[in-house]
């Protein structure tokens, strides 16, 4: 998987490596594999657990799905510090239409400068230029005005509204080729 460039951003893919020394808590590895200072929070067991919606076992079974477009948003300005990250919830294929779902997330205190609409977009470009994607999806709460835009900006349309079991209310978002 390439990387990609944004005016401010590299879009760094993540391997089965990286994943794993997160998940095993090893910071420095992390940081070297990546080639970035990381925020002093991140990266943490929760958030991995939360983003990848897998345990490391599933993503072993298969990374290349299971990781597939997965990228670290990294700046290009100044020193190389890890902002934050753009996954897909697994590869789309004819198991699934061609269709897959986006999800992102800037460290706190870089949130507010557009590093997610910057890497979302081009995350979601690449994808859309991928053979077989035909759809990208997202979802954000009503209230998180934020992540409506980043969707907005990116170019997906409202779609719909579900109901999520631990969420409650979600609107549905899409990006087709």
């Amino acid at each position: 998987m390439p990387v990609l460039f944004t005016p401010r951003l590299e879009l760094v893919p993540i391997t089965l490596p990286f994943v794993e020394a997160v998940m095993l808590d090893r910071r420095a590895d992390v940081e070297r594999m990546a080639g970035a200072v990381l925020p002093r929070n991140w990266p943490g067991r929760t958030l991995i657990e939360r983003a990848f919606s897998a345990s490391l076992d599933d993503i072993r079974a298969d990374p290349d799905k299971r990781l597939w477009g997965d990228r670290l948003m990294i700046t290009r300005e100044g020193e190389r510090r890890l902002v934050g990250s753009v996954i897909f919830h697994g590869r789309p294929d004819a198991t699934n239409d061609g269709v897959t779902d986006v999800g992102y997330g800037v460290e706190d205190s870089m949130q507010g400068q557009g590093y997610a609409t910057e890497g979302t977009r081009a995350q979601v470009d690449w994808a859309l230029s991928q053979p077989g994607v035909k759809k990208i999806c997202a979802t954000t709460p009503p209230w998180h005005t934020a992540s409506i835009r980043v969707l907005e900006k990116s170019g997906f349309h409202r779609v719909g509204l579900e109901e999520h079991p631990f969420l409650g209310e979600i609107l549905c978002f899409a990006r087709e080729r």
